[in-house]
């Protein structure tokens, strides 16, 4: 009987133990306002310059896209945002790969993807996936929408709706 009371105290302090680490370090899989924001670097590309950008953007409400040029349903997210895109003046939209610039897909690849797809906007790269990881991101494509506090109210992994965005950035613009 001693041992099972010693087994039980142990797990509830190892749970009690875990809420904290949680509550320290934020839950897996759930974007933190202390692993944001990013900077990631951004490509010469339709909408887009070559240099950097920090995600979310500061002070600006802000529609984050991850994606990858091998994900289909990618293609029509960015359609999608597209579509929203021109509603919403306002708003920051950057789309972010976690692919790796190399010799089987280059930056001018990334930007001709891009291109062909109809991205208007901020386009950038994160070989390191530290955007992924930070956001917690599970699949592809994968939005998130962060108020200009930088407070992310909104995620979606796979993909996320016209309508439902359009309610999301109703209710903070």
């Amino acid at each position: 009987m001693k041992r099972r009371r010693l087994l039980a105290a142990l797990a509830g302090a190892g749970l009690a133990g875990g809420g904290l680490w949680a509550a320290r370090n934020g839950m897996p899989g759930v974007a933190t306002e202390a692993a944001l924001p990013r900077r990631v670097e951004t490509l010469s590309a339709a909408g887009s310059e070559a240099g950097e950008a920090t995600v979310p953007t500061p002070d600006t409400v802000t529609v984050v896209d991850l994606f990858a040029t091998w994900c289909d349903p990618c293609d029509e997210q960015i359609e999608i945002l597209g579509a929203i895109r021109p509603d919403y003046d306002d708003v920051s939209f950057v789309s972010v790969t976690n692919e790796r610039p190399s010799e089987t897909l280059t930056r001018a690849e990334i930007a001709d993807w891009w291109d062909r797809n109809g991205g208007r906007w901020t386009v950038g790269i994160d070989p390191g996936s530290d955007l992924l990881t930070a956001f917690g991101a599970d699949g592809l494509p994968y939005v998130a929408v962060a108020d200009a506090d930088g407070t992310i109210s909104y995620r979606q992994s796979g993909l996320a709706g016209e309508r439902e965005l359009r309610e999301q950035l109703d209710r903070l613009v």
